[in-house]
């Protein structure tokens, strides 16, 4: 017997499930997520710092960030589950002139877009949130102290639960080896979901692409839908090419080093972000956990932690916190994930030009965790109106690619 579904999410991530969470506060709950793992969050999810911040560059990325924050800042009620919101802020510290004049111009366009709190600090300031900071090229920085940090397994766990509390299915252990396409006539309305087994609550919008989502083909049965939401992660242009489209999402690995227990910091200090090299650290426990964008890294599907990094990200770790020099490492606790990026360091979310009925919310480069609450809303607003009051999604649209109206994000971690 076929399966019904107004909309059918591909992966159950920290997006994947704010996308069925958002979808389902809407009045859409005849959702099925599928998922390939045993188990939620074995993807990108499970390997994220965590980090969220209102600190970037450009005006879509900070309103995402905004709503991101304020959600989590209410997580616990909303959802009814911990996301175990920890403001700690983060600090940019600059070593120059030039960096010092970018985070002054960020700090004007976050400010404009409602973040009142990011404050321009002094090479004194600095010292006196970690003294044992090398600071002697600091001249200045900024700080926001509702930047923080999340648990993304847990705000991946209360969106889903929430979800399947409303009546979003979920099945795990399911491949989905196919998306359904059939030709459509441009210009027309897609047909309904009440159509095809659903509810008839998604609008039945028109579309001039010359192809449309008629269901999906998983390794449990076949599920007739008029709405697909590619929420793959590293492997959503595996899944965009099941429709016969082309996503620009490739994975790059990103490894962390976490610290045996250290107390040569304080116990609580922002995440900081070492601008002449990239490097950043915050407290996880009584350890501390260390971060770096290694410039030699080249794509792919490589999930295995590289030992030899450990000696370049403690280089970098001690010539900025000379005390980190005595901080135990053991490599069998580091670990490796893949950051799915696309050629301008932003988002994708908003429904394929030439595939009716499919949606992408991907190519996140980094960001996911902390633009999980704002991209789920989007995106099910997207699909339930067309349109997202939240902010302008046309801008993160596939199309800026072909029409060459790239987003630059600087800030990038």
């Amino acid at each position: 017997m076929t399966e019904t579904a107004d909309v059918v999410i591909i992966g159950s991530g920290i997006v994947g499930s704010s996308v069925a969470y958002h979808l389902a506060d809407q009045g859409c709950a005849n959702v099925l997520v599928v998922e390939r793992e045993a188990h939620q969050g074995k993807g990108s999810t499970g390997k994220s710092m965590g980090g969220v911040r209102a600190q970037f560059a450009t005006p879509v990325n900070i309103q995402m960030s905004r709503y991101s924050i304020d959600f989590f800042s209410r997580f616990d009620e909303v959802v009814g589950h911990p996301a175990d919101y920890r403001p700690h802020g983060y600090l940019f510290c600059a070593m120059n002139e030039h960096h010092l004049n970018y985070l002054k111009a960020n700090r004007e366009r976050q400010m404009a877009l409602g973040i009142k709190n990011v404050e321009l600090v002094s090479r004194e300031d600095i010292a006196k949130f970690v003294p044992q900071l090398r600071i002697d090229d600091i001249v200045g920085g900024t700080f926001c102290q509702t930047d923080g940090f999340v648990d993304p397994h847990s705000v991946m766990m209360g969106f889903m639960l929430k979800a399947r509390e409303r009546g979003v299915r979920l099945w795990l252990d399911t491949q989905v080896t196919a998306i359904e396409v059939e030709p459509h006539l441009a210009g027309t309305a897609s047909a309904s979901p009440a159509s095809a087994g659903g509810t008839g609550i998604l609008p039945a919008h028109r579309s001039d692409a010359v192809r449309r989502v008629t269901g999906v083909t998983t390794t449990r049965g076949h599920v007739s839908t008029p709405v697909v939401v590619n929420a793959a992660g590293p492997w959503a242009a595996e899944v965009a090419r099941l429709a016969g489209s082309e996503l620009p999402v490739e994975p790059l690995r990103r490894q962390l080093v976490p610290t045996e227990p250290f107390d040569g910091l304080p116990q609580r200090f922002p995440m900081i972000i070492d601008m002449s090299t990239g490097f950043h650290f915050r407290r996880e426990g009584k350890g501390i956990l260390l971060a770096w964008n290694d410039p030699e890294e080249t794509p792919g599907f490589k999930t295995d932690f590289d030992p030899g990094f450990v000696e370049k990200i403690l280089t970098r770790a001690a010539s900025r916190v000379p005390c980190l020099a005595e901080a135990e490492v053991n490599p069998r606790r580091a670990w490796a994930g893949l950051y799915e990026m696309t050629p301008d360091h932003h988002a994708i979310i908003g429904p394929s030009p030439d595939v009716g009925g499919l949606y992408f919310v991907n190519g996140f480069s980094g960001h996911g965790v902390m633009h999980s609450p704002a991209s789920g809303r989007v995106t099910a607003d997207l699909i339930l109106q067309g349109h997202s009051d939240l902010l302008d999604a046309a801008q993160l649209n596939i199309e800026r690619f072909a029409m060459g109206r790239l987003l630059a994000e600087t800030a990038v971690l």
